[in-house]
């Protein structure tokens, strides 16, 4: 468990608000993978197109909930502007895992999965294991603990 501890401590500052409840969710788009970015750069909507983790282009970006989200093709974007809570990360983009155990960490873009139509991120590939083994159970906790471990 010495991986919470250090996963605790990995929050960065520069979130912005964003939402994955509702589009007036409280929470925060976790951006210290790359400053004021979410999902660390990564184009929130290939991963639902293509199926993998694709890096987005600074070229091609646009600006949700006060931070910069950046998309690997104009179509990508123009889907995440129809439809921004359907692609952005639950969960703001932190650790769904350590949500679940009550405590904020970073999403790691190379580390996720789709659920029922939702993306989640995982701190690593070791913590992603541990949230596999039981997803629905995750998911679970990590709603009950996401109101009050949003950041504000």
């Amino acid at each position: 468990m010495a991986v919470l501890a250090v996963v605790g401590g990995l929050v960065a500052g520069g979130a912005a608000q964003a939402g994955w409840f509702s589009s007036d969710d409280t929470g925060a788009v976790y951006t210290g993978l790359v400053e004021g970015v979410a999902v660390g750069g990564y184009d929130p909507v290939a991963y639902f197109r293509q199926g993998r983790a694709v890096e987005g282009s600074a070229a091609i970006t646009t600006t949700h909930r006060g931070a910069e989200w950046r998309f690997s093709s104009e179509e990508n974007k123009a889907a995440f502007l129809a439809e921004p809570a359907k692609y952005a990360p639950a969960y703001g983009g932190y650790c769904s895992w350590a949500i679940a155990e009550g405590k904020l960490a970073k999403g790691d873009p190379k580390n996720w999965d789709i659920v029922d139509g939702r993306l989640y991120l995982n701190y690593n590939a070791s913590i992603q294991k541990r949230w596999q083994a039981d997803i629905p159970g995750f998911i679970s906790k990590a709603d009950a603990n996401w109101p009050e471990l949003a950041p504000k």
